[in-house]
């Protein structure tokens, strides 16, 4: 049975968990320290802890080391449920001061949330410190996997009608809600936290993996104790010329202390290339970053995605850039391709380029 914490945030452009699985039995044995640089939802990190492997991950993007963090380090339900109430309770006696806090918002959050539900957003908003507390840090990431999503699907969610593993932009959303008359739903923020709490905590990993808030270049100092000790890297960097994550998850980094609105290379420089002299420069420094860490022998399994590359260009660009930093690196296998009929993209961003395909390498960084 899958483990209930995989879904703990939707996430768009994710590996799903039986992918990971399966190279980690191909390529590790129980009690390898298993990496992922550009964890997102921490697929990798989870799954290979519930395979009884070390895990470690990193991400530069403050939603993906929530979330990834969430399933590394989770705490006690008893533990999460104690500070929901305490949350809760300091709200109720302080409500007045975030009905004022409420009435500053830009107009989009009026129409996105019920007034009520975007009070208590607000307050958890404030006083979650997820940076610094394992158990804040969950509740954080509980909150990111309910602040939106499809009214008309579930009641679970506290946004009006969204996508789940996206934000669109504020004018997108307000003309889309008007010409549907859509309104939000009053939500109780704190009993879906409860729930949450409840369905995701079944079966936690017994163990923890450690999890950084670093630039891929800086993950050997983010993480020094993995330093030459991961035998594999399981991972998929950005696609070129594909999403932006600040635009796409803007309403999840408002969440978490970004400004109310989309927010473009404040958090990353590298979150969208557009030229591929650029993109194969930024994960040449990329495997550079990870040298430092893996053992003699690691392997790396990489997912990229291909636009405006056919898989020929694509193969040839991503050897080299890893054969700058593992000079004797090697194709373990024949790289393995799915298609698309329709495309990722579509479903948000109509006229996009998209991704048409995307590929497996497995590489013996060594040779």
């Amino acid at each position: 049975m899958r483990n209930r914490l995989h879904a703990l945030c939707p996430y768009f452009a994710m590996f799903p968990e039986s992918f990971v699985e399966e190279q980690l039995k191909r390529f590790t044995s129980a009690g390898d320290l298993v990496f992922d640089p550009f964890s997102g939802r921490g697929t990798t990190l989870l799954q290979a802890l519930l395979m009884d492997r070390k895990a470690a991950a990193s991400d530069i993007n403050p939603v993906a080391y929530v979330i990834s963090s969430a399933k590394g380090n989770v705490p006690t339900a008893q533990a999460v449920a104690t500070r929901i109430s305490e949350l809760e309770d300091d709200f109720e006696m302080n409500r007045a001061l975030w009905r004022v806090q409420r009435r500053r918002l830009p107009g989009f959050f009026g129409r996105a949330f019920h007034y009520e539900t975007l009070e208590q957003v607000l307050y958890l908003r404030t006083m979650l410190q997820w940076n610094t507390d394992r158990t804040d840090c969950f509740i954080a990431a509980l909150v990111l996997g309910i602040l939106h999503g499809e009214m008309d699907r579930s009641d679970r969610y506290l946004s009006n009608q969204m996508p789940r593993t996206i934000s669109p932009k504020p004018v997108y959303s307000l003309g889309y809600w008007r010409k549907h008359a859509l309104w939000p739903k009053k939500r109780d923020a704190f009993e879906r936290l409860r729930e949450d709490t409840t369905l995701r905590l079944r079966e936690p990993p017994g163990a923890f993996g450690p999890v950084a808030l670093a630039d891929v270049r800086k993950c050997s100092t983010a993480l020094p104790q993995i330093a030459r000790r991961v035998r594999a890297i399981v991972t998929s960097p950005p696609y070129f010329d594909v999403t932006r994550f600040e635009e796409d998850q803007w309403l999840r980094l408002w969440f978490l202390g970004n400004p109310p609105r989309p927010t473009y290379r404040t958090i990353s420089k590298d979150d969208r290339y557009e030229h591929k002299k650029s993109y194969w420069r930024f994960l040449e420094e990329a495997w550079a970053g990870v040298r430092r860490v893996v053992a003699k022998g690691a392997v790396m399994v990489c997912r990229l995605g291909g636009s405006s590359m056919d898989q020929t260009e694509l193969t040839r660009s991503f050897m080299k850039s890893v054969r700058a930093s593992f000079p004797d690196a090697m194709l373990i296998r024949r790289p393995e391709l799915t298609s698309f009929e329709r495309r990722q993209t579509d479903a948000f961003r109509p006229n996009s380029v998209g991704c048409r395909f995307e590929v497996d390498y497995a590489v013996a960084l060594d040779g």
